[in-house]
């Protein structure tokens, strides 16, 4: 039976806020069975935000969720993704902001914070979210669904306007090693068209090439290009992971997005839970395929992060 997991050690870094634009200190800590990943506002009298989709109060741009008093975290979803990715089930994540640090644009940094800190199992065993009927939404060109599936998988799809990123589509069985090879280092992206629009509207005050990829009109002008054949849609793979761990739990399904964004993956995952006969929790999985998809040992991260400690 697989059990649950949390760190091993604190790791504590800064970085800089999106949208925000400003320093944020951040520390990463075990937490015991059963507790979820618990966002702790420490500028905000402690307060404690646990992520969780009923808590999610906006999806602009980002997913930001809040407590029963208001106190707010925004762009959650890749620190999520990450802990996802690797398997940990449990962890308090400190923040003098209301918002997580951009790092670089991906999950890559946070997967090198955690396998830093290092990941123990706990004592009580691991439970999954299991789909066992098939649930969707749609708004116009945009659909998100869920399918049954013996182990977690995602297909996504995009298409914009533009001659870069015109249609892209990859599929994949998410493990450890899957998810820190060929999505972890996928990094957000934007147009250079829009950046004046967003920070008239206080948004991405702390974008830059550093952590994003920034598109122009023919090319894209980070120095380097891209990290990963068709990045752009390996990095809406990471939010859809982050955006799902909201959820409490891992998940047994297959998740299906066609120009999917936070706000239909939340409409999504709030259409689940609202349907009893869609899922169930389960501790240990029948299908004996299920091992190859199991938490297993996976290559590090080696990428450096803005002033980290353990």
């Amino acid at each position: 039976m697989l059990l649950q997991r949390t760190l091993k050690n604190t790791i504590r870094c800064t970085g800089i806020g999106l949208h925000g634009g400003n320093n944020v200190y951040l520390s990463l800590r075990p937490a015991p069975e059963n507790t979820g990943i618990v966002f702790h506002r420490i500028d905000a009298g402690g307060a404690l935000i646990p992520a969780r989709v009923e808590n999610v109060v906006n999806t602009q741009l980002c997913s930001t969720i809040a407590n029963a008093d208001g106190v707010k975290v925004s762009t959650v979803e890749h620190l999520l993704a990450a802990f996802a990715g690797l398997g940990v089930d449990n962890a308090y994540v400190d923040l003098d902001s209301p918002e997580v640090p951009i790092m670089d644009g991906s999950a890559a940094p946070f997967v090198f914070l955690i396998q830093c800190a290092g990941i123990v199992e706990q004592r009580l065993p691991k439970q999954w979210l299991r789909i066992k009927k098939s649930i969707s939404v749609s708004d116009e060109d945009k659909h998100a669904s869920f399918h049954p599936c013996d182990h977690f998988r995602i297909s996504f799809h995009i298409d914009f306007d533009h001659p870069l990123l015109s249609e892209q589509g990859v599929e994949v069985a998410v493990t450890e090693t899957t998810f820190i090879k060929d999505i972890s280092r996928a990094r957000t992206f934007g147009f250079l068209k829009d950046l004046e629009t967003l920070r008239a509207n206080g948004l991405a005050k702390g974008g830059s090439l550093d952590n994003a990829i920034v598109i122009g009109d023919f090319r894209i002008l980070n120095e380097g290009g891209l990290r990963y054949d068709k990045e752009f849609v390996r990095h809406k793979i990471i939010d859809a992971i982050g955006d799902l761990y909201l959820l409490g739990r891992p998940i047994l399904g297959h998740f299906k997005g066609i120009r999917s964004g936070h706000a239909m993956n939340n409409r999504l995952m709030r259409k689940l839970l609202a349907r009893a006969d869609a899922w169930e929790l389960v501790e240990t999985n029948n299908h004996a395929s299920f091992a190859e998809f199991a938490p297993a040992p996976a290559p590090r991260i080696r990428q450096p992060v803005a002033a980290f400690s353990i």
